[in-house]
């Protein structure tokens, strides 16, 4: 069968590609459009947009088929036109819809792409529809496929390229914009005349539709329509852009503007509450942050049944030794030290715990969700320790300790009085030689009057000859004979007469008299000893170092000193170390304790039994002497319990290579019970009271009358108990 030739108006199909084109360019523009923050500014880009994309497409293929001609007249039915104008906007109501998604998936894109491409293939045959025959319009199949081909093939690229758009901004944005433009306008153009070759005309074709749409002018009115919406849509879109983008640009300077008062209020805030030199928070954060801790508390402590970490504390730090370091280096040295002191007590401290700078060298720390009074003493122990190793300042060694005090909430009073008594607490332990801590009791507050009036007689009583040392002797179980003995510091006040240790110990602890004291102590011990040798009495004499003392890095060098001012064999001398103390696995105790067993001093462990005993660390400590607590021997004759106790420190001892002495001894029954678990050594009122020196000869020369031993007048008037 022959079939009609058909011919195309060159003018037109020109006019119809650009039509394609500017339809694709605005479209892309449309596409930006769609994704605004609005949901109604946006949905109503939408649907504005699906009308104007979709009236471009069905414009280039309106004017695409009027570029086609026949040798017979033709027309379209309105109807089925304006039907296939319908067609258009559906199919850019997808389009534009998938447009403004905030990602292309790999499913949504080929479905959208087939929906497209089924779309704009609808809208081409159904307005080849509208052009009514006779005989009807005959199709090429291979033609129609390559068509929606090619109308697939070109949604799918209209989508990614909708898509790819977003990346660029700018100059760059628009060319590459009337370049993706060109692409989809030349593929819409290509799916329709590709569909406009698949039509075949046979010969004597008539067309029915003569009364519909044609004519050149049409053409005309359609196109200049359409260009017309095209281009008002494209300014109006520009335009909308231009002020989103000067709105943006305003909201963008706001909110910078906004940042830099914010940085600034930011940065009024950190001076109000940061101190300036280490960066720490200053008093008035803390105040702040304990008020809020106290009333959180107070909060928790309302409900029925409160959490058990409820509690919190205020550690006030305040350095030792820091004084003569600012003066010999200087201010500009001394602030590098503090600021090396915050960075070490910030690490000592927990991440939740608030660790402030109250000025000069005082330190303050709030512990919260605390138990009790042990998770407060582990962090100033742990400061403690972190405060004993030296700081390095611009490569110089520097040694410092802390004194801390410690008050528990609502124990030490309202969060009003805490610091204060943090302070007094602390205070208690720089009386106490400083390096150590102290939890706050309401005996601090009182009794303070007669506490500095013992202190004003004890700071005399070394030059007025009061202090005396007495010794109460250590037997030998299986020889009976004397073994050494222990000295116990005794204060013969010309007014108050015997004063007992346990009301000056603490004043001079308080006061920082303890090291003086303790000092007298160890030159006295070996003075004495010296003295004994003269006599022809080879002793052993045992002294009691206080924690303090153990702090003292010169410690040492005293003992040693003393030793050799004096003569006395290092070998002489047994310094005794309370368990709770010797179990402290500090650097400072440990340096202490190396340094008295490396000059040949013996080391025993007191009050065995009353702390919390490490049986590794006591493996580790090398002492040659383990003493019982009295509070055991009490006990021994009516408690199975403390018999038990007694005879398993004992085997361990001798398990240890340690030599076992019990104190408190009263009676011939202890004495025989410990004779039978092993016992080396015994000391307690069985044998002798504390007694003079001058005693301690007499009773060692006759110490086979052991139950009739005389003493000096001095001795019997003296009842105190070591």
């Amino acid at each position: 069968m022959s079939l009609l030739q058909p011919l195309y108006d060159p003018r037109v199909v020109v006019l119809s590609i650009a039509v394609a084109i500017l339809a694709s360019f605005v479209t892309l523009e449309l596409a930006k459009r769609v994704r605004s923050a609005d949901r109604v500014l946006s949905m109503c880009w939408c649907v504005g947009g699906a009308l104007v994309m979709g009236s471009g497409i069905w414009s280039m293929h309106f004017v695409g088929m009027q570029a086609f001609s026949l040798t017979i007249p033709l027309g379209y039915r309105v109807s089925t036109t304006l039907l296939s104008w319908g067609v258009a906007l559906l199919v850019s109501l997808v389009a534009l819809g998938i447009a403004g998604r905030e990602q292309l998936s790999r499913s949504l894109h080929v479905c959208g792409a087939l929906a497209m491409g089924v779309g704009i293939m609808a809208m081409h045959y159904v307005g080849m529809a509208a052009l009514e025959m006779a005989p009807g319009i005959q199709w090429d199949a291979r033609w129609v496929a390559a068509s929606g081909l090619i109308a697939v093939v070109a949604s799918a690229a209209a989508l990614q390229i909708f898509f790819w758009m977003r990346r660029h901004a700018g100059w760059s944005a628009l060319a590459y914009q009337g370049a993706a433009a060109m692409v989809m306008g030349l593929a819409i153009s290509g799916m329709h005349y590709s569909g406009m070759a698949a039509a075949g005309f046979p010969e004597g074709s008539a067309c029915l539709s003569l009364d519909g749409l044609n004519g050149d002018s049409l053409v005309l009115i359609v196109s200049v329509a359409t260009v017309l919406m095209l281009t008002i849509t494209l300014v109006t879109s520009v335009f909308d852009r231009r002020m989103h983008a000067t709105a943006d640009g305003l909201s963008q300077s706001l909110q910078q503007a906004n940042e830099r008062l914010q940085s600034a209020n930011d940065e009024l805030s950190r001076l109000a509450y940061q101190d300036a030199l280490t960066g720490l928070p200053n008093r008035s954060y803390f105040e702040s942050r304990l008020n809020q801790a106290v009333a959180r508390i107070e909060r928790l402590r309302d409900l029925p049944t409160p959490p058990a970490s409820v509690g919190l504390a205020v550690l006030f730090i305040d350095l030792d030794g820091f004084k003569p370091i600012n003066d010999s280096y200087g201010h500009a040295h001394g602030d590098l030290v503090l600021q090396a002191v915050a960075v070490r007590l910030r690490e000592a401290v927990r991440a939740a715990d608030t660790l402030a700078r109250l000025g000069g060298d005082e330190f303050i720390v709030l512990v919260e969700d605390v138990s009790g009074a042990g998770d407060c003493i582990h962090v100033a122990k742990r400061a403690l320790a972190s405060m004993g190793e030296p700081l390095v300042v611009v490569g110089q060694q520097v040694h410092l300790s802390c004194s801390i005090g410690v008050a528990m909430y609502p124990e030490a009073g309202d969060a009003r009085r805490l610091i204060a008594h943090a302070d007094a607490a602390m205070y208690e332990a720089k009386r106490g030689g400083g390096s150590t801590y102290a939890v706050y009791e309401s005996a601090m507050n009182q009794g303070a009057d007669q506490q500095v009036a013992l202190y004003n007689d004890l700071v005399g009583a070394m030059e007025r000859g009061e202090l005396q040392l007495h010794y109460q002797p250590k037997v030998d179980l299986r020889t009976d004979t004397i073994r050494g003995v222990e000295a116990l510091m005794r204060w013969r006040h010309p007014l108050r007469g015997m004063v007992s240790p346990m009301s000056f110990i603490p004043v001079a602890e308080r006061f920082g008299l303890i090291n003086t004291l303790g000092a007298w102590v160890i030159d006295e011990a070996c003075r004495q000893l010296h003295a004994w040798a003269d006599e022809g009495l080879h002793m052993r004499v045992a002294i009691n170092l206080s924690a303090h003392q153990l702090m003292q890095a010169d410690l040492t060098e005293r003992v040693a000193d003393a030793l050799a001012l004096h003569r006395v064999e290092a070998s002489q001398l047994i310094c005794e170390i309370t368990e709770s103390v010797a179990m402290e696995d500090t650097r400072v105790t440990q340096r202490a304790i190396d340094g008295l067993l490396g000059i040949g001093v013996q080391l025993s462990i007191d009050d065995f039994g009353t702390g919390y005993s490490s049986l590794s660390y006591l493996r580790q400590l090398r002492a040659r002497q383990l003493k019982i607590d009295r509070s055991f021997i009490r006990d021994l004759a009516g408690s199975s319990d403390a018999r038990a106790v007694v005879d398993a420190v004992i085997r361990l001892a001798h398990a240890l290579g340690m030599q076992v002495v019990a104190e408190g001894v009263e009676d011939a029954d202890q004495r025989d019970l410990l004779a039978e678990m092993g016992c080396d050594q015994l000391q307690g009122f069985l044998y002798a009271k504390p007694m003079a020196a001058d005693d301690i000869s007499y009773w060692a020369r006759h110490r086979g009358e052991q139950h009739a031993v005389p003493f000096s007048d001095s001795t019997l008037a003296d009842t105190i108990p070591g």
